[in-house]
């Protein structure tokens, strides 16, 4: 057995936070892992892990060891793709951060679509609403919806999107319409606590400066997907990304309302981090992304 495959049991054991977790996740059996794990210690003359019944812990060796093979194994990974590269093949597994918001709305077609495109291609794709550590947590990209301002990260805009503010037509027969942004504080509104705009909502006035507009209602949610549902259901107006506003406007469900004062969203970004080498089969993603959204999605 080389160092290098003790090693990749190592990082899958610490990775997965068990034996047992690693076995299921790699397809070995625990007791092989164990081995493993066993004699790169032997190999090293040091302790990597702490052993319980009940829980596995690092080292301080073993903290030390992990972050630089986590680090020569991902070089491994490159250095492999970068030669199967050269058959112009897209193929391997890509581990993929993406929000709910993006997986519900009907731009998620796009990942199913590029599965669809790529059978060679293993997609792992982990929802989640929190900014993940790329590099800490393995991920090879991540799909996200905001203004970005960090720079240890490589950021390719997808598409651009706008804020929508909506109402269902019942709604606006019993309130009537908002004639200004201002118009909205006497108005019931459907706050998603998940938006980083919360209750101060954003729209653009006529001389082209912004305003922040603070709202109320008796709903509140953390979803973007749960406040059409209620904006839907007739229990307030709501901002929400046009990419899940734009299917019920069109079909007469929701009705947009102060478009001239409607606030850019900043965009959808593909992200991944710094690499000497981006592995074709994320290249081919984040391309096949773009040019979905371009095509699905247009400009507004």
């Amino acid at each position: 057995m080389d160092t290098l495959s003790r090693m990749r049991a190592f990082v899958d054991v610490v990775e997965a936070e068990g034996f047992s977790a690693a076995a299921r996740k790699v397809g070995k059996s625990k007791a092989l892992l164990s081995k493993y794990v066993r004699e790169l210690e032997d190999e090293l003359g040091a302790l990597l892990l702490n052993r319980t019944t009940r829980q596995l812990s690092l080292t301080e060796a073993g903290h030390t060891y992990f972050a630089r093979a986590v680090e020569l194994l991902r070089d491994v990974e490159d250095l492999a793709e970068a030669v199967r590269d050269s058959s112009g093949d897209v193929r391997g597994r890509i581990k993929l951060s993406a929000p709910r918001t993006f997986a519900d709305a009907p731009i998620g077609q796009s990942l199913i679509d590029f599965a669809g495109a790529h059978p060679d291609v293993t997609l792992e794709i982990n929802l989640d609403d929190r900014f993940v550590d790329l590099v800490e947590e393995g991920f090879d990209l991540a799909i996200r919806i905001t203004k970005l301002a960090d720079s240890s990260l490589i950021a390719k805009r997808l598409a651009p999107f706008r804020v929508a503010l909506c109402a269902s037509p019942d709604l606006i027969s019993l309130h009537g319409e908002p004639r200004s942004p201002q118009d909205l504080t006497h108005l019931p509104c459907i706050v998603d606590t998940n938006s980083r705009y919360r209750q101060n909502w954003p729209f653009r006035l006529d001389d082209g400066t912004t305003v922040n507009v603070p709202v109320t209602g008796r709903l509140e949610v953390n979803s973007p997907m749960a406040a059409r549902a209620a904006a839907l259901s007739g229990l307030g107006f709501a901002i929400l990304p046009d990419f899940i506003a734009d299917p019920e406007i069109s079909a007469g469900r929701l009705v947009s309302l102060l478009e001239e004062n409607s606030f850019d969203g900043a965009g959808i970004y593909a992200i991944y981090p710094h690499r000497r080498y981006l592995p074709a089969k994320v290249r081919a993603l984040v391309d096949y992304l773009a040019q979905w959204l371009k095509e699905n999605y247009p400009i507004k």
